[in-house]
């Protein structure tokens, strides 16, 4: 008698989720930026969020390349903690050295929306994505 193992495919490439997530974590962190600004007043014209938006920008960024997130974007664990916490980390220390307020209150607002919104689309988008997958083998 013969014994098959079966063993589910590997994915080869790129995660179909990719470039969504990424545009995801941007809009969201940019969303962040232009509630704040509508909070405390300010326009929402390009250049003044671009202003305000900049330093979670280029933190979003780096946490990705820090995580090594394009190899598993919707991961929890080893792609949206580092996405988070580099984009605050670095977001904050950008906006210093700029010249721009890192009060204690909005340090911990970050921390609280960044990681809702970076930790929470993931996690509703979980179910959606092992479906999909087991749609497709």
């Amino acid at each position: 008698m013969t014994v098959y193992k079966i063993t589910s495919a590997r994915r080869v490439g790129p995660s179909p989720w990719l470039v969504p997530a990424i545009f995801l974590d941007l809009a969201l962190v940019t969303a962040f930026t232009m509630v704040g600004r509508m909070i405390h007043g300010y326009d929402l014209g390009f250049l003044g969020v671009a202003h305000t938006a900049w330093p979670f920008v280029v933190g979003t960024l780096l946490g990705w390349a820090v995580s090594l997130a394009w190899r598993r974007p919707l991961a929890i664990r080893s792609s949206a903690i580092p996405i988070w916490l580099v984009t605050v980390g670095v977001g904050m220390l950008l906006r210093f050295v700029s010249g721009q307020g890192v009060a204690l209150p909005f340090v911990i607002v970050a921390l609280l929306f960044t990681g809702a919104v970076l930790l929470g689309w993931r996690a509703l988008a979980k179910p959606f994505a092992r479906r999909s997958a087991i749609l497709q083998s």
